[in-house]
């Protein structure tokens, strides 16, 4: 039955939005709720991935953000997302709302404590319309669930150094639309990034950071290693890294770790923001040696705000 084969991937599904690297092409609120409304200026973001070209259905992922201030220290958000393998699918909308605490400092150093909770609904769906032979168990051709879940995050920032942590997916969920008792209930994951941005000349930033991520119910771990540059010119700024994502378990052959490498690249000009990324799998198992391609499309918009003195892309 067809259950037996989706299984599997629900058992894994621990995240409501995937997480890959958008947090690295200027989409930092998407997994963070506490940097709702902290940049410089209101922030609209979308983004689209595409994995495995050559492959019929392949999973896909799309994502609409925007965010900005609400009044001096508040800040609010709102996240669209669709994700989507083969007959499977996930949507759902978030909001979301950060209190940015100015602690001591100078006048223009910046010295911040953030704090930030997004609520939202999620839909999951199997279309089973195409299927010459439905699956009995679920005794319907287009079945679907609806349910609320709930993140928290906290950010911390000092000059050019940064710290965030975010815990995800709080609110257990029972997805009764399988009608099994092994699809978990518990999604919650949790997320650490950090990092520190040199200026190493006039105008050239360097941003090595990490982000260690760690799901609850499986105690699945895996971190990344990034390192990104900058440039800044009169009418914007380019950018460009290489991020590496290692998992800390092993995979269910039990002979080696998920391995990731991913350069990305982007240019903003005056308000507007584009980004492409590229990732590869390095392991021995993979279902496609094509690759997962990502574009990031933005938009800066509403009055700008008096800039720190920081390199600090995220908030200036």
């Amino acid at each position: 039955m067809f259950f037996v084969f989706l299984q599997p991937f629900l058992l894994k599904a621990q995240e409501v939005i995937p997480t890959y690297s958008d947090y690295l092409t200027d989409n930092l609120f998407l997994l963070h709720p506490s940097l709702a409304g902290a940049a410089n200026r209101n922030q609209l973001r979308i983004t689209a991935r595409q994995q495995w070209f050559e492959v019929e259905d392949a999973p896909g992922l799309q994502t609409l953000t925007i965010n900005g201030k609400l009044g001096s220290r508040e800040g609010i958000g709102a996240i669209l997302f669709n994700d989507h393998n083969g007959n499977f699918s996930k949507s759902g909308a978030y909001g979301a709302f950060a209190y940015h605490l100015r602690l001591p400092a100078g006048d223009l150093e910046l010295h911040r404590l953030s704090f930030g909770i997004s609520a939202g609904i999620v839909q999951h769906r199997l279309d089973q319309t195409q299927f010459s032979q439905p699956d009995p168990i679920l005794g319907q051709d287009d079945v679907s669930v609806t349910y609320a879940n709930l993140d928290v995050g906290i950010s911390y920032f000092l000059k050019d150094l940064y710290v965030h942590i975010a815990g995800k997916n709080l609110l257990p969920v029972k997805r009764e639309l399988f009608n099994s008792e092994g699809v978990a209930v518990n999604q919650r994951r949790y997320f650490l990034t950090a990092g520190y941005i040199y200026s190493p000349a006039y105008d050239w930033f360097l941003e090595p950071s990490m982000m260690f991520q760690l799901g609850e119910d499986t105690g699945e771990k895996t971190a990344d290693l990034n390192l990104k540059a900058y440039r800044n010119f009169e009418l914007g700024r380019v950018w460009a890294g290489l991020s590496y994502r290692h998992g800390l378990d092993k995979l269910e052959t039990g002979r080696e770790n998920i391995r990731y490498v991913t350069p990305f690249a982007g240019v903003e000009f005056r308000s507007f923001i584009i980004g492409y990324t590229y990732s590869r799998q390095f392991n021995d198992i993979v279902l496609s040696n094509s690759g997962f391609h990502q574009i990031t499309l933005g938009y800066n918009f509403g009055a700008g705000r008096t800039r720190y003195h920081c390199g600090c892309p995220a908030i200036n």
